[in-house]
């Protein structure tokens, strides 16, 4: 699978959630369709703080259109922590981190070594 693209809803719903769950972490799974990423699946019993969110990896859909996660840094860094590099390769091969201050811009993907990749927005 290699993921192309992100959808613009998508993305513009990522930052939103940044917004309104700061100063705490939020975490979900992402879905993708044809090499885009298309949908947030937020799985039960996720728990969000200040410095860290958790999945129950147990809560992981089994389905074959999961291209990884998206996940906030409310403190700005949008880069991946140590933590996210143990997490990345758990939940898929694509991770968005999201940052403060939530702007369009504020946002990258990488892949489940920490490599940055390259995402097309897509209306």
């Amino acid at each position: 699978m290699n993921i192309r693209g992100i959808r613009q809803d998508l993305l513009s719903l990522l930052l939103q959630m940044g917004r309104e769950n700061h100063p705490n972490e939020f975490a979900g799974i992402i879905r993708e369709q044809d090499g885009i990423m298309e949908e947030l699946n937020l799985l039960p019993g996720t728990i969000g703080r200040e410095d860290s969110a958790s999945v129950f990896y147990d809560m992981m859909p089994l389905d074959t259109h999961v291209a990884g996660s998206a996940h906030s840094h409310p403190n700005g860094v949008i880069l991946p922590s140590d933590a996210d590099l143990s997490f990345f390769p758990r939940t898929g091969r694509y991770h968005l981190i999201i940052g403060y201050p939530y702007r369009k811009n504020n946002w990258r993907c990488f892949t489940a070594n920490g490599e940055p990749h390259d995402l097309e927005v897509i209306p």
